[in-house]
């Protein structure tokens, strides 16, 4: 295929980091190679399943031959629009945060915070240049995979089409992904809206800023554009944002949402969106009362839908469907014994580090299991996930109510960082560390920590629930003094003191006399 058989892609605004990102992960003149007799994995979309796919069957050493296809850009929504760029705006909003609270530390702030959401925004394209090589097509051919850019699609049970080259294939590893879903409100096609693919675009920053979807990517967002000088009314159709997440830890970020001035219309229907001269007029209905805002800008931040169109899944019988995706069984396996499946085109953790765990899966079920022996399952994996907002919410393994509904008795401790001396020195005294463990034993369930760097804390519960290390053990490690960490090993000590029954106080009483 020459360069002018597939679409060039344009990432705007059209400067000197974008171009270069589109070096990387499109570039405008890539030649696709010839391809061999026979490919050990043919692996469509070079997300962060499809590039873990690739490159560990490549660097085996095992001479695999391996392609990767991808039709727009290599790295994904991670690299291009997702956690990369998203992370990076939400550091320069809490630069904002930690100076609106300054006075709290002794520290006057003498002028008006004067945020450049331009240079904001020219910040995260500059770093997102200077990661994209990790994930370029160059660097790819340089493990020994054959990359094609363009369209995939299935011709047979073990060919795939790219343009006008045929790739035979032994296996094959659908990563296509999911995009942004589209709003059904009458009238905003005709207004535009941004969604997470197209806002980290912005140039200059929206004075008025609609937020519809009160999850986790709205109230990233929401948050972020708010403490960046927007004027943000975040819209949500539940009682309270972040629904899906622990009640108490929500609330916590619900009310920080507030103090910081973010507007949310809570049980909230949206009518309809007019383009007018003031700007985009939402019309909305809120526990019965109906009302209007008019903003400069709307983004979308509810729903995923899988890329499922164009692959001719049909001819190969793989069963899907529009908004599930891929239909696989435990072992990311289609209902093509041969096609398997892996990140957010197939499955309902879609979070880049989920994506990269399948990714393992996939090439030891597809590659190193002959017969079906010795296959890894996706539902033996422990999940962590985090909700970047200020506090972040981390959560893994089970909520209570899970528990519950499987029969499972449990008990609950949670640990208040009022009670932890680094969070009173940091100020960052409202969140918890709530652990989830078996009535009467000490394994733990699951665990929800909300903090400002939650993310980083909640590895060390998962590694305790993978490795089985319950509550008892945990009492024994050593955290440094002071750390927020130290939460987790005040939860851990705390079900050590419920061990101290009067039996084992007076059993202790007699070791005291004779020692």
């Amino acid at each position: 295929m020459s360069n002018s058989e597939f679409q060039k892609v344009i990432v705007r605004p059209l400067d000197e980091y974008n171009q270069r990102l589109v070096s990387y992960v499109h570039p405008p003149y890539w030649v696709n190679p010839r391809p061999v007799d026979c490919y050990d994995l043919v692996v469509i979309g070079a997300g962060t399943a499809g590039l873990v796919v690739a490159a560990g069957a490549a660097g085996l050493g095992l001479g695999l031959k391996v392609a990767l296809i991808e039709k727009h850009l290599m790295g994904g929504d991670c690299l291009n629009v997702g956690c990369v760029p998203s992370k990076c705006v939400i550091r320069s909003a809490r630069v904002v945060g930690e100076m609106w609270n300054a006075r709290d530390f002794g520290v006057n702030i003498t002028q008006h915070i004067d945020v450049d959401f331009p240079a904001v925004m020219e910040r995260m394209r500059k770093l997102r240049a200077g990661i994209s090589h990790h994930d370029s097509a160059e660097r790819f051919q340089k493990l020994g995979v054959d990359v094609f850019l363009g369209n995939a699609s299935f011709a047979s049970n073990d060919t795939v089409l790219v343009g006008d080259k045929t790739l035979n294939f032994k296996k094959a590893v659908i990563a296509t992904g999911a995009r942004a879903a589209r709003l059904s409100i009458p009238g905003i096609e005709e207004a535009d809206y941004l969604t997470n693919e197209t806002v980290f675009s912005l140039t200059q920053r929206p004075q008025r800023l609609a937020v519809i979807g009160g999850g986790p990517i709205g109230c990233e967002l929401a948050q972020a554009f708010r403490r960046l000088g927007c004027e943000v009314v975040l819209f949500h159709r539940g009682s309270h944002i972040l629904n899906k997440e622990d009640a108490d830890a929500a609330e916590i970020v619900q009310n920080v949402f507030i103090q910081e001035g973010i507007r949310l219309v809570l049980n909230c229907q949206m009518q309809r969106v007019e383009k007018t001269i003031e700007g985009k007029k939402l019309y909305f209905s809120c526990n019965g009362r109906e009302d209007s805002v008019t903003v400069d800008e709307i983004l979308a931040g509810a729903g995923r839908v899988p890329n499922v169109e164009g692959l001719n899944l049909e001819t190969v019988g793989v069963e899907y469907d529009q908004q599930r995706g891929v239909m696989v069984n435990d072992y990311l396996q289609t209902t093509n014994p041969r096609i398997y499946a892996a990140g957010d085109i197939c499955m309902n953790w879609k979070f880049t580090h989920a994506a990269d765990a399948a990714a393992r899966i996939v090439i030891k079920n597809t590659l190193f299991s002959p017969f079906g022996l010795g296959r890894y399952k996706l539902s033996n994996l422990v999940m962590p996930w985090v909700t970047y907002t200020d506090p972040e919410i981390a959560h893994v393994g089970m909520y209570e109510q899970e528990a519950q509904e499987k029969g499972i008795d449990v008990n609950t401790i949670k640990i208040p960082f009022s009670s932890v001396d680094r969070a009173i020195a940091d100020g960052e005294e409202d969140g918890f560390v709530k652990i989830l463990h078996k009535k009467g034993s000490d394994q733990i369930l699951g665990a929800t920590i909300v903090a400002r760097h939650a993310g980083e804390m909640i590895s060390e519960v998962t590694t305790a629930i993978v490795h089985k290390i319950g509550l008892s053990k945990m009492s024994s490690v050593i955290h440094p003094y002071p750390t927020q960490a130290e939460a987790i090993k005040k939860a851990a000590d705390a079900y050590r003191r419920t061990l101290l029954t009067p039996k084992t106080k007076r059993f202790l009483g007699l070791l005291i006399k004779f020692s």
